[in-house]
Order: structure tokens, then sequence, then C-alpha cells
């Protein structure tokens, strides 16, 4: 009974609609349900996109930390550049600046600049001037002297018990002269010296027989044959640009206030023809010598050359050093020309040389065949931690990394400098028990500092080059005749870079090939000995003169193979090699003042042509 009054209860609480009201509810629900899943749909999308620019945010800022990172580094770097420009600029150091720096100062101030100017503005509107027409410079000395310039006359005859005629027995009488005139120059003063060769004939001769024989003095012989130069004025010149650092066109402007029309190309063409012809030869003996050392240093530097076939004004060109170390008996210094800085350059120089080769850390010459052994520069190594060093405030020098690594190359040049004295056995011996040790813990503290180190950074070069660099910089273990640096090449090319700073260029490779010579033999004699590097200008005049005068002289000349087949017959020697050689001792023993020289003359073989 009670269920039926509760079944009764619940349909009366029950609504009735109409079916349209039921569809309509039944399209509302439907529209809902499709707005959930749309806003559920966005809702992911949003979800999705917001995860995206979580990441891109994450992304910028990662970026955006390696660019303070990079730009932290790029403005540390650059301070310490800056430090170690004023510091090679300022400082209290040897190297004040590098090459670079002091060209550019270079070219601010000098003939130089104009010329490049000259050069870069080819491109521009073209000016029409008016054509100049060289006039050629005259062969004859009288034209370039000015007028009432002194003329000293050497007369040259023939001793009178040579004046007697070989066919009939009587005395010959002077029938003519031949003149030839040279500027002669000493410093500060010039003049014209005449050579004239008297010519004799036999007038008894002439009578008899209507044909006089005739005999001329012996000619000395000609500096530069066809030239007006002589030994003391290319001596002269040789001394301005090449101990006094002169260019030739500023020697030309002083010889015009002297009234003197000596033109920089006749200089030049004399400097030319007397390397080519005299001293080349010699140049070439030393070479060979050269190569006959075990132990040799190796450096180069750059050079202008404006004309040289097939490559711009601008291009590097460069200056090669050969010497002798120091346990040569001989000192020999070499300059070579070079057009680049290739290592076959130097493989091609040192063809028949085998042993140990001193140099800096340019990788050229470790390309070099395998029986030329290259040895480092601890000197170098050194100056990449005293560079690093320099880049640190004050007080954060004294504990650096720089600071370790500087003291450890030092205190290997301490240790060379307490075994000087001694000999390479010794030397050898001690530097295995002392040295060897603080470069095993050298090492080991390198090794170590390179995982810590930025590797752009002034310290992280240095590591890097001592690490790199490390298989050559312990080679001098191998044996106590070799050297901790190559300092010694350095200091045989700074004659070259003081001349570079001022004369600034060669103009052809002629010319460039001519200088490595005449400073090839200027710097041997220094290195002999025979020269004090304080050399006054008079006394290095003196030595071209006396080297050029001895060449003059010497079996190169035709003057003495006249006299040598004169005296020696027909049948004397002519083994060039020989000869080189033994001119090579004569120079060399002349430089050192020795009184007397062995010139031995074997007599076979045939002349020459």
């Amino acid at each position: 009974m009670e269920n039926r009054e509760n079944q009764t209860n619940n349909t009366d609480e029950m609504v009735t609609i109409s079916r349209a009201e039921y569809e309509q509810l039944r399209q509302e629900k439907a529209q809902m349900e499709s707005t959930r899943v749309r806003l559920e749909a966005e809702r992911i999308k949003l979800e999705a996109e917001h995860a995206r620019l979580e990441a891109k945010l994450a992304t910028l800022e990662q970026e955006q930390a390696q660019v303070i990172t990079s730009l932290t580094l790029q403005n540390e770097w650059l301070l310490e550049q800056l430090k170690l420009s004023k510091k090679k600029l300022f400082g209290r150091s040897s190297e004040q600046a590098e090459q670079l720096v002091m060209d550019q100062l270079s070219l601010t101030m000098n003939e130089a600049e104009a010329y490049i100017f000259g050069m870069n503005s080819a491109g521009k509107a073209p000016v029409t001037v008016k054509a100049y027409e060289r006039k050629r410079q005259s062969g004859n000395v009288l034209d370039v002297v000015p007028e009432g310039t002194p003329a000293e006359v050497v007369e040259h005859r023939l001793p009178e018990n040579e004046r007697i005629c070989s066919a009939c027995g009587s005395e010959m009488v002077e029938i003519g002269k031949e003149v030839r005139r040279s500027l002669m120059m000493k410093p500060a003063e010039f003049w014209v010296r005449e050579d004239v060769y008297y010519t004799y004939a036999c007038k008894n001769c002439e009578q008899e027989t209507g044909e006089a024989n005739i005999v001329k003095a012996a000619k000395e012989p000609a500096l530069l044959p066809g030239s007006f130069a002589s030994a003391e004025a290319v001596a002269h010149i040789m001394t301005q640009k090449f101990v006094m650092y002169s260019p030739l066109y500023r020697l030309q402007q002083e010889f015009e206030r002297q009234g003197l029309k000596l033109s920089r190309q006749t200089m030049a063409n004399w400097l030319l023809n007397t390397s080519e012809k005299w001293l080349r030869p010699v140049y070439d003996t030393l070479c060979e010598q050269l190569r006959k050392e075990s132990v040799l240093h190796a450096d180069e530097t750059t050079l202008q050359v404006l004309k040289e076939p097939g490559r711009s004004s601008a291009s590097k060109s460069y200056m090669w050093l050969y010497r002798t170390s120091g346990c040569a008996e001989q000192a020999i210094v070499l300059y070579e020309y070079q057009s680049t800085r290739k290592a076959e350059h130097a493989e091609n120089f040192l063809k028949g040389f085998s042993g140990w080769l001193h140099t800096d850390g340019y990788q050229g010459y470790h390309k070099l065949p395998e029986n030329i052994r290259v040895v480092g520069c601890w000197a170098h190594a050194r100056r990449k931690f005293d560079e690093a060093l320099q880049t640190l405030p004050k007080e954060k020098q004294k504990d650096s990394p720089a600071a370790i690594g500087e003291c450890y190359c030092s205190r290997l040049f301490k240790l060379e400098e307490a075994f000087a004295e001694l000999t390479p056995e010794e030397r050898y011996e001690k530097r295995l028990e002392q040295e060897k040790p603080v470069l095993d813990v050298l090492l080991s503290w390198a090794n170590e500092m390179q995982v810590k180190t930025a590797p752009k950074s002034a310290m992280g070069r240095a590591i890097h080059y001592l690490l790199e660099q490390w298989p050559y910089l312990t080679r001098y273990l191998e044996d106590g005749r070799l050297e901790l640096s190559n300092n010694r090449a350095e200091r045989s090319i700074k004659p070259f870079v003081m001349g570079r700073k001022n004369w600034l260029f060669a103009n052809t490779p002629g010319g460039a090939q001519a200088s490595s010579v005449i400073y090839s033999l200027f710097e041997t004699a220094k290195e002999a000995g025979a020269l004090a590097p304080g050399l006054a200008p008079e006394a290095a005049a003196f030595f071209f003169d006396n080297l050029l005068m001895m060449l003059q002289f010497s079996y190169s000349c035709d003057y003495y193979q006249h006299r040598m087949r004169l005296y020696c017959g027909e049948n004397a020697a002519w083994n060039d090699e020989m000869m080189a050689d033994q001119l090579t001792r004569f120079l060399l023993g002349a430089m050192r003042g020795e009184g007397s020289c062995n010139i031995s003359l074997p007599t076979t073989s045939e002349p020459p042509a």
C-alpha cells in the first residue's frame, strides 16, 4: 500500500515537456559539449604554445648568456691587447713595438706614404700632365762633377828597363796615351782621378821594317769597366746605405748640395753591379762553408719590393737569415732574399746541410727534411708568458699562472748562465741533471693549466705555444753545443731591420739581392771580430774600400789572371772552387788582421777559354 503511494508521489513530481522542448534541450546539450571540446583543444594548444615559448625563452636566455660571455672574453682580449701595445710602445723592453706598428709609424714620416697613396689613388679621375722626358745619365765623369773640381793625375809609364825593344834592343819612345777617369771620394770630399797609360813604340824598328813595336803600360783593373765608379766611391755609398741606413734619395740630395750630380739610379747600378761582379763569389763560397757546419740558426723578416714581376707593390717579401752558432770556429752571417715565406726556400738554401737548426716557432721550418733537426726557442716561450703577465693588474701579477710560467722559463736561463763556461760534454751532463727535472715539472703544470685556461686568452696562447713547440723546445738537451734560444739569429737580423726602417723598401728584386750580399759580408766581418759593433762610418768605408781593392787585385780579375799566366805559365791550374776558397781565406785573414796568408798554387790542368 505504501509503495503505491510513493510511486504516485513520484509521478506527480515528474514534469511533462513537449517533443519540441526536448529537442531544443538536446541541441543545447550538444552545443555545450562541442564548446567544451573546442575549449579543451584550445587549452591544449595554449599549453603547447606556452611550452614552446618557455623553451624559446630558455634558448634566448642561453644565447644571451653566451653572447655576454663572448663579449666579456672579447673585452678581456681587447684589454690584453691594449696593455700589450702600451707595454711594447712605452715599456722597458728591448722589443719596443711589433714590427707592423713600427712600419706603420714609419710610413707616416717618409716617402713611402706618398708612394702608397699614389698607388691607392690610381682609380680616381685622371689628371693630364705634360709628358716627362728622362735625360740619359752621362757616361763621362766630367759631366756629373761641378766645374772646377780638382783632378788628380796618376801617370803609368813603363819602367826604363822595360822600354827596350824586344825585337832590336833599341830604346822605345812615347807615341800616345789613354786616359781613364774615375770619380774618387772620401768623407765630405770628392775629386777626379785620371789614370794615364802611356804607349811606347820602337822608332828604330819602324825605320828598318816599317812597323813599330808598340807596348802599352799595364792597366790596373777597373772596378766596373765602362763606368767612372771607383772602390772609394762605392765604399762610401755602401757605408751610407748599409751602415748609416741612409736611403739613396737622401744621399743624392746630400751630393747635390755639394754640387755633385750623381743620381740614385747611378748609385743603385753601382751597388748592384759591384755586388754581382765582386762580392757574389765570396758570398757563394761562404754559403758552402756555412752548410758544412753542424749547428746553425735561422730567422726571417719582411721586406717590401716595389717592382717585383707578377706581384703588387704592397706584397710582402722576405729577407731570410742563416748564421753559424757559437760553437763554430769561423762566424758566418748570411742573408738571402726571397719573394715568399715558403718552407721550400729554407730547404733549398740549406741543401747539403745536416744537423741542428735553431729557429722560432714558424711552422715552415718543421717541414724541412729529417736530416735537419729543428731546435725551438725558449726566449719566445718566455715572451708569451711575459705578455700574459703584462695583461694583468699589478696586484694580480705576483701569484698568477703567467708569473709561474715565466719563472720556469727564467730558471732555465739562469742555469744556462751557470753552464756557459763548461765544455759541450759537461754542459750536456749538467742539463740532464739540473734542467731536465725543471722541464718535467713544467710540462705537468702546463697540461693542468691547459684545461683551466681560456684558449684565446693571452695565458691560453702561452700554454698552447709551449705545448705545441715542446718537442722542439726540449731538443737542445740532445747536444751540449745547442743553445737555449734563437737570440743569436735575432741579433744578427737586427741591422737589416734598422736599415729597413729608414730606406723602407727595395725597388727591385736585384736590389734586394745586392743588399743581402753586402749585409752578409759586413755582418760576417763584425762577427769575425774584424769590425767593432759601434764602428765609425769612416772605418766602415775603409772596410768596404779594402774589400773591393782586394777583390780587384785577386784571382777573379782579368788583370791578375794575365799576371798569373805571365809568371806561372799557361798551364797554371784554374780550379774555380779552389780559387774561391783561398780567396775567402785571404779575406777572412785580412779581416782578422793576420799578417800573412798561405796561398797554394797547383800547376796542372788547362786555363779557361
